[in-house]
């Protein structure tokens, strides 16, 4: 994973928690805008999600962040 998809996932992950508490669920998708502007970097953060680690739609973003780092 590259370095630029962890840092996103990570501030992603902070604001979330931040907004809504250690229980808040989100998914892949919450890393990028609505328009597929790096489908690349997407496809990594898919491929990541669903490939690799066969995580359900909806994840709790601590458990991601914790993934992570």
């Amino acid at each position: 994973m590259t370095k630029e998809l962890k840092e996103k996932i990570i501030e992603v992950c902070d604001k979330k928690i931040a907004q809504k508490g250690n229980t808040v669920g989100l998914s892949f998708y919450a890393f990028f805008k609505n328009k597929n502007d790096n489908p690349k970097l997407l496809m990594e953060a898919a491929t990541w999600w669903i490939e690799t680690h066969q995580l359900d739609h909806f994840e709790k973003a601590v458990k991601i962040k914790n993934m992570i780092a």
